[in-house]
């Protein structure tokens, strides 16, 4: 079959994102500790309720339907493999003409126990601030600000997205695989490229790599940070941008720098074709986090919803919902706090002390029968290995590699994985 899918790096920027008031945050949810390292009691009611947060609205709209078909499926999953307990697990109803805070309100009146969502990064500090005040564990399935690791939640936010800052060293292995031995860091000014490029800079640092410059540029000033990217005659140049992304390679190959020495950001991919100049980036690469989901799953998925176009975060939304229920099967309980306290195990992190070795289960039925026989399990699910970390970050991201034509249309060429298991 066709596949349907169509990486959401530069779908939407995490716009305005006031992470600045997110890293200084201290008390804003109100709530202390870390409930995913803390022991729960149990208190559910013994229905297991998933409500979804989908915040896509205009221009991103068709992201909420591919994260309702994966939700719808996994729930079917979950309930076809015996519930939880034996009862049916529920998929609250949603709302997408409502604000993300006002549906996480609504959801929390419908008594979830656990959220998924919301999609764009700039929503999560109000969806975080209203589940973590009711205890409501929130799985996100493509947040990936860098500033969103260790924000304050109580331990209730999760994300089954890697960071922004997870691409550096696989940006930088692409420069060293080609041969570079020096590099220059092009990066488009704001949160996003300030953090991807300083991450880049220490992996590059690390890789043995030199980096002959580091350029700064607003979108639509790109011309004199091109410039000295040029000058600097470096092996390689990594571009890290957003919006500002086209106005950029249009002043790097306007400078004279082959397509071949670019490495593009997450944030800058597209299909660029006539709107740049003839093989402007014939032979640049880029990457695109996660990976391609399976045929099988996209046909599972098109069976949900026979309208589908799109499965972007489709398989980070299933996993997080299996993962939910998991958590709650670990537990015996389906309260936000006991699936909070039992997300990590069950995606095979590991915090404080270590963990005992799982083997790794693909499916909720699998690994609730690992559960039985051996208490501890690794779900590795349609979008690869988790394992969250006590920040609620993913431990290993994957990456597809795609490399452009003489038509500035890139092409699938390979995949690399960054984090714990890559080392």
């Amino acid at each position: 079959m066709k596949p349907l899918f169509r990486p959401a790096a530069r779908i939407r920027p995490a716009l305005a994102l006031s992470l600045c008031a997110l890293l200084a945050a201290t008390a804003c949810s109100g709530v202390t500790g870390n409930a995913r390292v803390e022991a729960a009691e149990a208190s559910g009611d013994g229905i297991l309720r998933v409500g979804l947060v989908l915040d896509n609205t205009g221009d991103s709209s068709f992201l909420n339907a591919p994260q309702l078909a994966a939700a719808r499926l996994a729930v079917k999953d979950i309930n076809d493999a015996g519930g939880h307990k034996g009862r049916p697990v529920e998929l609250l109803p949603v709302a997408t003409d409502q604000d993300a805070a006002a549906q996480a309100h609504a959801l929390v009146a419908g008594k979830a126990d656990v959220v998924i969502g919301p999609t764009d990064s700039s929503n999560a500090e109000a969806t975080i601030d209203v589940l973590s005040r009711a205890r409501t564990p929130l799985i996100s399935p493509a947040n990936t600000a860098a500033g969103l690791t260790g924000t304050d939640s109580g331990g209730y936010y999760f994300r089954t997205a890697a960071a922004d800052v997870a691409q550096a060293p696989v940006l930088v292995k692409l420069a060293k695989d080609a041969g570079a031995a020096t590099v220059t860091v092009l990066y488009q000014e704001g949160s996003y490229g300030k953090d991807v490029s300083t991450a880049v800079s220490d992996a590059a640092e690390q890789s043995g790599l030199n980096v002959a410059a580091t350029e700064g540029f607003t979108p639509g000033e790109a011309g004199g940070a091109a410039g000295e990217a040029a000058k600097a005659a470096s092996d390689a140049v990594i571009l890290i941008a957003r919006e500002g992304a086209q106005g950029a390679l249009a002043e790097l190959n306007n400078a004279g720098v082959a397509g071949d020495r670019i490495i593009i950001s997450d944030g800058a991919f597209a299909r660029y074709g006539s709107t740049l100049g003839a093989r402007a980036l014939d032979g640049a690469r880029a990457v695109v986090p996660g990976q391609l989901p399976s045929a099988g799953f996209q046909e599972r998925l098109l069976a949900v919803d026979g309208k589908l176009k799109d499965v972007s975060f489709a398989a980070e939304t299933y996993d997080a919902v299996t993962l939910a229920a998991l958590a709650a099967a670990r537990a015996e309980d389906d309260a936000g706090r006991s699936v909070t306290a039992n997300l990590i195990s069950v995606s095979g992190g590991v915090a404080g002390a270590q963990a005992p070795a799982a083997a790794a289960c693909a499916s909720y039925k699998e690994c609730l029968a690992g559960l039985a026989s051996a208490g501890v399990i690794n779900y590795d699910g349609e979008s690869g290995p988790v394992a969250f970390d006590d920040n609620g970050d993913i431990t290993t991201a994957n990456f597809m590699v795609f490399t452009y034509g003489a038509d500035n249309i890139p092409a699938p060429s390979g995949r690399e994985t960054a984090g714990r298991a890559a080392s």
